[in-house]
């Protein structure tokens, strides 16, 4: 597939996959069923053909969307869609509505609040402050996207799908031979203050990295194709030292200003 084909995913995410399914998907083989623990926004689900997955995040809310989504499909979509509407596109409205997403229950009403922040909040960010409160600012966009047809080839994909919000070990606990995983964390730091912890309430550590490498070394020895996904500095390149790595420029934003980017050295370790 090449890239003109791919399938965008319905929700804007930091560190998404989409430019480089490419280089990804050629690492794949070829297997039954695909586990991805960190989801995100789901780019890689959407772009491969494994006959079942089993998608991982341990952010809930995210997880939660992806559910309801599944569950209700158009009728979910239709929903959605009449929060963007343009009073709702307004600061204050946004600000009472964020207020009211950390009150509330899981529920239907609660996904699609989720997407709404998605496309009026600020850069499209997920952040949350330590009492688990959804805290991203209003993004004073003129007129944000709907994302129906996005939405509604992800229902149809997401029919082969489980859906779970747990801790990566947990998830990678459940991959069996033949099986093939994709792991996608979040980034080591290029620098020792560019570490962003704050996608969910708990942060990944440089240990939780180490974690998953050495799960990926054991489920490699059982027979499972494990795909990683990270910067390329010294300590990536020492913890992956048993996979095949193969690295690459990405150009990435470095500040809130779009027009300020950097290129920065991206790394595919396969564990085989």
């Amino acid at each position: 597939m090449r890239s003109g084909q791919y399938s965008r995913p319905f929700l804007k995410w930091a560190g998404g996959k989409f430019r480089l399914l490419d280089r990804i998907c050629a690492e794949l083989p070829a297997g039954k069923k695909l586990i991805e623990p960190f989801l995100g926004s789901g780019s890689v689900f959407l772009n491969t053909d494994y006959e079942r997955y089993l998608l991982a995040d341990i952010n809930p809310d995210l997880i939660h969307l992806y559910k309801t989504l599944k569950k209700e499909g158009r009728s979910f979509v239709e929903y959605s869609k009449e929060l963007f509407q343009p009073k709702y596109n307004k600061a204050r409205k946004y600000y009472e509505l964020r207020e009211e997403f950390n009150e509330i229950e899981a529920s239907a009403r609660k996904a699609a609040l989720f997407l709404y922040f998605n496309r009026h909040g600020y850069n499209g960010l997920c952040r949350y402050n330590l009492d688990g409160g959804f805290n991203v600012p209003f993004g004073k966009y003129k007129r944000p996207y709907f994302p129906e047809n996005e939405m509604l080839y992800f229902w149809k994909k997401s029919k082969k799908a489980t859906f779970v919000s747990a801790d990566f070990e947990d998830v990678l606990k459940r991959a069996r031979r033949g099986n093939v995983v994709y792991c996608d964390p979040p980034y080591v730091p290029l620098s020792p203050t560019a570490y962003f912890t704050s996608y969910a309430k708990h942060g990944f550590s440089l240990h939780d990295q180490e974690r998953l490498a050495h799960r990926a070394e054991r489920l490699a020895a059982r027979g499972v194709c494990v795909v990683v996904s990270n910067h390329e500095n010294a300590f990536t390149r020492d913890i992956y030292q048993s996979a095949d790595i193969s690295s690459f420029p990405v150009r990435r934003f470095i500040s809130c200003n779009g027009k300020q980017r950097d290129q920065a050295q991206e790394v595919l370790a396969v564990f085989r």
